[in-house]
């Protein structure tokens, strides 16, 4: 899908683009590119003379090869943006290229981007640049605005983990976790962790995208404060994602905790019974010796009974005790 973005009295204007004939009716400042066709990427590189490299959305390309400037004055960042997937949160790779001289349409440039599938930052940015006029002027807007937007979008992911970690607080920290609901559990905490190392992954990226717009000198002296703005915003993250961190490890512990609890339940079971049958197997195994018991001939036939006896109060002897002392419960 091939997608170019116009300003109109301020406000940045979307327009779907099916054939090379048409790229020629606008003037865009921003230009993307959705899981594009080899025609779409034609039509790119034939209008606009952009030279799209091959590994531009490589997930295993050099970090060193992330941020470079072309010696025709081409910007190159590859950046990861976070989409929080309840079923499956990923990071889809986004290879800008800034053209700040665009000779073919005599603007202040283009920003031509690429993905392989849409991003909730950029249509939080669509939808921003639509309902509010002089948020973007230039194509360098659209990428500050895009690095903004997606520092807002990990404060939200984090506030989200915030919630849903709580939930978890309350379940394991109610106390009576089962060894079912300690699965549940420490199924969501990994989902937190995972998500949570995600955002951090995130806010590094980002903040590396900007500090190379900063370091670049492309920015204004506005643009160069917002950008500054920005890298703050990403510092403040850094705290609550250790917090977060923090709170998981405790949280594990604690189910990890009370799965050793109640597996040492079932070993204090067993225990209780083996030392509660000895004094029975020690009956049972002196008189079931082939020896002659004077007692027992007294007794004659009730000398059977005798025995079950007291193999039974040898047994329930201990058993008192442990009772007594709170071990069976």
């Amino acid at each position: 899908m091939l997608n170019i973005f116009t300003l109109a009295n301020g406000r940045l204007v979307q327009e779907e683009i099916e054939s090379l004939e048409e790229l020629s009716q606008f003037q865009p400042i921003w230009v993307d590119l959705e899981s594009p066709t080899l025609d779409e990427k034609r039509w790119v590189s034939q209008y606009y003379g952009l030279s799209i490299p091959e590994d531009a959305m490589d997930e295993d390309i050099e970090e060193s090869a992330r941020f470079y400037e072309e010696g025709n004055g081409e910007l190159h960042i590859r950046s990861d943006f976070l989409i929080d997937d309840h079923e499956q949160p990923r990071s889809v790779r986004v290879a800008f290229i800034l053209n700040l001289i665009n000779p073919s349409l005599r603007s202040k440039g283009v920003l031509f981007s690429m993905h392989d599938e849409d991003i909730p930052v950029f249509r939080l940015l669509r939808l921003r640049a639509r309902r509010a006029p002089g948020l973007i002027e230039d194509a360098r807007d659209v990428l500050l605005k895009l690095f903004d937007a997606d520092a807002e979008y990990s404060a939200d992911t984090l506030e989200g983990i915030y919630d849903a970690l709580e939930k978890v607080s309350t379940q394991v920290l109610a106390g009576d976790v089962t060894d079912a609901r300690a699965s549940e559990v420490l199924a969501a905490i990994a989902r937190q962790e995972d998500l949570n190392g995600r955002i951090r992954r995130n806010v590094m990226d980002t903040r590396r995208a900007v500090s190379f717009m900063m370091r670049s000198k492309m920015l204004n002296a506005e643009q160069f404060e917002e950008a500054r703005q920005i890298l703050r915003d990403l510092d403040s993250l850094d705290s609550h994602t250790a917090f977060l961190f923090d709170k998981i490890n405790f949280l594990m512990d604690a189910t990890v905790g009370f799965i050793n609890i109640n597996q040492n339940k079932i070993i204090k079971i067993f225990s209780v019974a083996s030392v509660a049958l000895l004094p029975p197997t020690l009956i049972a195994s002196v008189y079931g010796m082939n020896l002659k018991f004077p007692e027992l001939e007294l007794l004659g036939a009730a000398a059977y009974p005798y025995v079950i006896g007291l193999m039974l109060a040898s047994a329930l002897g201990p058993m008192w005790y442990f009772r007594k002392r709170g071990w069976l419960k």
